[in-house]
Order: structure tokens, then C-alpha cells, then sequence
């Protein structure tokens, strides 16, 4: 592939970051008002994780069609028949303080200049380190949610299901749908957690609904789940993975460590809820602010979703965890918002539009809401992370370094980060953050004392070359000897 550099940087009215429902109804709306707009996103194709497309080439079987296929089918085909230009398999790598965003795609690099820009980048899945975490079999429900969903593909022969949250189900559901066997489901949230989110969950009974088919299946299968009970160790023994789980109380802390149960299987997917995605409002230096009941941090914005930075709006999960649902609302009325900013809707048009969406937004929140209590982050969690136990995979930090370095002194995410190097690895944190936070908040008295780490370029992983492009050795200039 022939790598190109913009020679010049190209103009828009309106960005948009990831083609997920809330990227694709934001982009939508915008466009319909006569706005030029891109969307960004690198995946092959729009939906987002929840509603995620096997390759071109996969050609799927009515059987595999399922409720989310046939929604994401829909969302693609509103985009493609839209005025929307989209950019996908193009991987944002940096944002500018003066909206200047760039990529890198399959035929190199390109800049966008926006007027305005949303940042509907989701969220990221929480999974608190445990020994034996990094065995080989062990994986994120979302990393088996995209196995089944895109590649039709069963996470092991015996899959383990661990964590917390409709994800949980989601995936277990997942597996038996898909002629797999789930060995056990291990849930943080015990019966009353589940009875407590009933009421908001009765918000949107068609997915309340679908969600008790789920359990009915689980059911149906013989499938032995534990309720209110967290793993605290896996060990690999000739090809099996022997995990060990025990009974928490509802802040996390393990009840009985003498009274362990083991369960096994050739595979473990396991996850501790979702957090917002704030990689880049932190390059932005937007302004954040901790919030359990959103799902951790999260960019400070005002009711029509616009950010502390002018010409920035934030939407779906990046502003809080909500569910898909919101996700749509959260777009549409961004996506107006950033339109009406520009003067290319009326105010009169605007106030009509908005109307609807908010009655919408708020149904769908209450249910979102009931989501985010199931996957509630438990702080006592991080004592199943011993000092023998790596923290961050990327760099090989151990908990016992993580320890010694705040009882050194370090007292902010930041200082923790030069200290240790954890979190300068590929994933820039993205898996090891929550963790390390929470060790850290429990030293020195409250996540917003912890902060967060700064947000840095590149966002993700990008080849060297591609960012250098091609040149000649010969064509670089060799300075005169300097004088004796």
C-alpha cells in the first residue's frame, strides 16, 4: 500500500469518533440538516460492540440473524444512504486543541479540520486483576461477545462465566444460542441485587423481557450459577482451569477465604461492569468528574451534551453508561446541539426536535440506569489482588510495586505512572486503569484525590512507518563538522 500525507488538511463542519448507535444517529441528524459531516471509526463497519458485523466476507446463516444483527444491519444501511462520509478502518491516533483530527487508514494518513466535533467513543470494560488472570483461557466477556458476534466463534469448548452486569447473561446466553457449554456462571450481584434493579428495569419491558428469556435458557440448561460470589483465583492444570471462587458481601469483600468452591473449564470469560471511555476528552483537557452511577469518570457536560470545551460534544456511554438505547438519544440530540451551534437549525426547530428526544432519553436512562447499579464498581474487590499478582500486563507491574511506590510517596495517578511505568504500555491503561485507581483511592482517600492519568498521543497502537512515511536515507541532511 502506497503511504500518503495529506498535502493539505481537509475542512468540515462536523466530526464525529466512532460509528456506534450513538456516532451514527449523531452523524444522521447533523447531515439531515444540510451539515457536512464525517464519521471516524476503525472497525470495517458501523454498529459499534453491541451491534458489531462479521466481515464482508462472512456470509451468516438465518440462524446467527439474531435481534442485534438485524438492528446493526439497520444502522448501516441509514448511514449509507446517508450524506454522511465515512471513514472506516481509519484509526484516530491525534486531536489538536484547534479540532485538527488525524488518522491513520489504509491508504495513510489524513487530517480533518472540524468546526465541531463529537466524541461518541463508548466505553471500555473494567476487569479487576486476580492471581492467575493472565493464564492462558482467560478473557473479557466483551473480547467473547466479539468472538460470537463477529466471527461466530465459541469462546472454549467449556466456558466459565464470571462478573456482573446484563453482560454476564448476555454472553452465557450467548454461548448455549450458539451450541456451546457454559460450566458455570459466577455473579458478583447476589438475588436481592437483582431484585433492586427490578423496578427500573420495568422501564423498558420488551428488553426486561428479553433478558428473563435469557435467564429461562440459562435455566433450561442446568447451568449452576453463583450468586453473590466473586473468582479469586484460576490455575491452569493439564489444559483446565481450575478456578476458585468465594462468597463477597456487596462492597466486594471475600466472606469466607476458607471456604473456596472450585469450578472448571477449558475457558474463562469474565468482567467487572463498563467505565466511559475518556482517552481523549483527557487530551483535550476537558473537564471530568467521578461518578459511580455513570461508571466512573466522566467528561463534565451541560444538558444538551455540549463539553467544558467549545465546539466539543460528548454522547452515548462516553458521558455515562446508559445502554445502547440512550446511546441513540444521547446522538440525536448531540448531533442537533453541535448543528444548532453552527446556525444551521433554528431555535424554534431545535426546541421541537429536542422535546421528544428528552422524553425518550429518559425513559431509556431509568433502564440504563438499572444496568449501571449490576455493574456497580465494589472498591474491596482489590483484595483479590495479591502482591504477587501483575497489575499492569503491558508492563509487567506487579501489585507489591504499586504498593511501594505509594508508600514512597506517590500520591496521583501521574506520579504512580513514572514511578512504576504502569499504564505506558500498548493499551495505554485502558485495561489497567480502573485497577490501579482503585489501589491507589484506597491510600489516599477518594478517586478525585487518585485523578486520572493524562491523556496522550498516539490513542492507540499505530505503526511507526505509517506515521514517518517513506524517505531516503540519502535525503537526509548531514550538518558540517563543527570547528575545532
Amino acid at each position: 500500500v502506497t503511504k500518503t500525507f495529506p498535502n493539505d488538511i481537509q475542512n468540515v463542519d462536523l466530526v464525529v469518533l466512532g460509528a456506534g448507535p450513538a456516532g451514527v444517529a449523531a452523524a444522521n441528524v447533523a447531515s439531515q440538516e444540510g451539515t457536512d459531516v464525517v464519521i471516524i471509526d476503525e472497525n470495517s463497519s458501523a454498529g459499534g460492540q453491541i451491534y458489531r458485523a462479521p466481515p464482508n466476507e462472512f456470509k451468516p446463516h438465518d440462524s446467527f440473524k439474531s435481534d442485534e444483527y438485524q438492528e446493526g444491519e439497520k444502522q448501516r444501511k441509514i448511514l449509507k444512504n446517508s450524506n454522511v462520509k465515512a471513514l472506516f478502518k481509519h484509526r484516530v491516533w491525534s486531536i489538536s486543541s484547534d479540532l485538527v483530527v488525524s488518522t491513520v487508514g489504509p491508504n495513510g494518513l489524513s487530517s480533518w479540520h472540524t468546526r465541531s466535533l463529537i466524541i461518541a467513543n463508548g466505553a471500555l470494560e473494567r476487569i479487576i486483576p486476580f492471581p492467575g488472570w493472565t493464564t492462558p483461557g482467560v478473557i473479557g466477556l466483551a473480547a467473547s461477545t466479539i468472538l460470537l458476534k463477529s466471527q461466530y466463534v465459541l469462546p472454549g469448548q467449556s466456558t466459565v462465566v464470571a462478573g456482573c452486569g446484563p453482560l454476564l447473561i448476555a454472553v452465557a446466553n450467548g454461548i448455549i444460542k450458539s451450541g456451546g457449554k457454559v460450566s458455570a456462571i459466577i455473579d458478583l450481584n447476589s438475588k436481592s441485587d437483582w431484585i433492586k434493579a427490578f423496578p427500573r428495569l420495568l422501564s423498558r419491558p420488551d428488553q426486561l423481557f428479553k433478558g428473563m428469556s435469557w435467564f429461562a435458557n440459562i435455566m433450561k440448561a442446568g447451568i449452576k450459577l453463583y450468586g453473590g460470589h466473586a473468582v479469586t483465583n484460576t490455575k491452569q492444570v493439564d489444559n483446565v482451569l481450575r478456578i476458585s471462587i468465594a462468597p463477597i458481601n456487596s462492597a466486594g469483600s471475600i466472606l469466607d477465604s476458607k471456604n473456596q468452591k472450585i469450578v472448571e473449564g477449558d475457558c474463562l470469560a469474565i468482567g467487572h461492569g463498563l467505565f466511559p471511555s475518556t482517552e481523549i476528552t483527557r487530551l483535550l483537557k476537558a473537564k471530568h468528574i467521578y461518578d459511580p452511577y455513570k461508571g466512573g469518570w466522566v467528561p463534565l457536560i451541560d444538558d444538551d451534551f455540549r463539553s467544558s470545551i467549545p465546539g466539543v460534544y460528548i454522547a452515548g456511554d462516553a458521558t455515562g453508561i446508559s445502554g445502547a438505547f440512550s446511546a441513540v438519544q444521547k446522538g440525536r440530540i448531540a448531533g442537533m446541539t453541535a448543528v444548532r451551534d453552527l446556525n444551521m437549525m433554528s431555535s424554534k426547530k431545535y426546541k421541537v426536535k429536542i422535546k421528544s428526544e428528552r422524553t425518550t432519553l429518559k425513559k431509556n436512562e431509568n433502564f440504563g440506569k438499572a444496568a449501571v447499579l449490576l455493574m456497580k464498581f465494589r472498591s474491596e474487590l482489590i483484595q483479590t489482588i495479591t502482591s504477587e499478582t501483575i497489575v499492569c500486563r503491558c508492563e509487567d507491574v506487579y501489585r507489591s510495586e504499586i504498593d511501594e511506590a505509594i508508600e514512597s510517596g506517590a500520591r496521583d495517578m501521574n506520579q504512580l505512572k513514572a514511578w512504576t511505568r504502569c499504564g505506558m504500555g500498548p493499551c495505554q491503561g485502558r485495561t489497567c486503569s480502573e485497577a490501579i485507581e482503585a489501589i491507589l483511592a484506597s491510600k489516599v482517600g477518594s478517586r478525585e484525590l487518585a485523578g486520572q492519568w493524562t491523556g496522550r498521543t498516539p490513542f492507540r497502537p499505530i505503526p511507526i512507518d505509517q506515521i514517518i512515511g517513506e524517505y531516503s536515507y540519502d535525503d537526509i541532511p548531514i550538518p558540517k563538522d563543527a570547528p575545532l
